[in-house]
């Protein structure tokens, strides 16, 4: 019997991973199975919200036809919302008229549920794109500076006053920070940052933006303090001091680059919260957008407006993750095999 030579033994592992080993390229499965996700989240999310919105008590026939309406009038309105079907007809229904695009006719609201979408999306997207912008700006350099400042247990006391006072904050919901601000400056933000106003829509979005940006920038600024503590050790970073370059050039050139990763990672889990943050505090400050048509539906037993609603913001979500992931894939390649071989 031969023995086996090392060099029949070991097989040299291609870099690409499991998708070059057979053949494919790391792109193309990436791209395969984000979309299957993507179609699959999209499936189970309209079930459920089909679902779930009939378990909203009450009857919407009955909000329609009004509280003092005959039972005959009732039944009018079921049949003309088409509540009348069997739950799997409606169902049916539903899903065919989302293929065609069409999102409904809302119950209590004048026109098709598209319109609706569209006439608050603007206001719900500003808010938490805004607010992601205003995240990342004050988060990223408080983190950074924090962690060049308190660099190999160097000024442990701003270490322990930043870790306490960040977490502090970063523990406040969003909705709770709205109201802190409405009463801890009731007179000044009043006059300066009214409730939303077609008459000055930018001043009125002020609050909302901060209130979705404070926790989430507290947050950020913990990660990237932490990760800058540990780049800041590598060996690269060692060479790099040994040249005596310009802080700015050293830290924003060297640093900088090795925190995107860990930064557009959380930044993309951020947005995504900040959409469902939105709907409490766009109820608190009446801003216009999809929170606060969300809560109307709700209370008006508009299941084709919560279905939309909840339809859309679903797919905003989905697609920020792939934005990221496939940002992430083009920074560095290796994120593709790692988070989806």
């Amino acid at each position: 019997m031969s023995t086996p030579s090392v060099t029949d033994s070991v097989t040299p592992t291609p870099a690409g991973g499991g998708a070059a080993r057979r053949g494919r390229s790391p792109w193309a499965e990436f791209a395969v199975k984000r979309a299957l996700g993507l179609l699959g989240t999209m499936v189970v999310l309209v079930l459920l919200t089909f679902f779930i919105v009939r378990l909203i008590p009450g009857d919407p026939a009955v909000q329609v036809a009004g509280s003092d309406a005959t039972a005959a009038q009732v039944e009018a309105a079921r049949h003309q919302l088409g509540l009348d079907k069997p739950l799997w007809q409606q169902l049916g229904d539903y899903v065919g008229g989302l293929l065609r695009g069409d999102l409904g006719d809302s119950f209590s609201m004048r026109g098709s549920v598209r319109d609706v979408v569209l006439s608050r999306l603007w206001f719900t997207g500003t808010i938490a794109f805004v607010a992601m912008a205003v995240v990342l700006l004050l988060a990223v350099p408080l983190g950074m500076a924090v962690g060049i400042l308190t660099r190999g247990g160097r000024r442990r006391w701003l270490d322990r006053v930043f870790t306490v006072l960040t977490g502090l904050v970063a523990a406040v919901p969003s909705y709770v920070m709205a109201t802190l601000l409405i009463l801890l400056f009731p007179v000044t933000l009043a006059l300066l940052f009214p409730a939303y106003s077609e008459l000055n829509p930018t001043a009125s979005l002020v609050l909302p933006v901060l209130s979705l940006a404070v926790g989430p920038i507290m947050i950020m600024a913990r990660v990237v303090r932490r990760e800058i503590a540990v780049v800041l050790e590598q060996d690269f970073m060692r060479t790099a001091r040994g040249w005596r370059l310009g802080t700015l050039r050293l830290y924003g050139k060297y640093a900088f680059p090795s925190l995107m990763t860990s930064t557009l990672t959380l930044s993309g889990l951020i947005l995504t919260a900040m959409l469902g943050s939105a709907i409490v505090v766009e109820t608190v400050f009446s801003v216009p957008g999809l929170g606060l048509g969300l809560v109307r539906a709700i209370l008006a037993k508009d299941y084709p407006v919560i279905q939309g609603i909840v339809l859309i913001l679903g797919i905003i979500a989905a697609l920020l993750t792939l934005a990221i992931d496939t940002i992430l894939g083009i920074i560095d390649p290796r994120t593709l095999g790692g988070r989806h071989a």
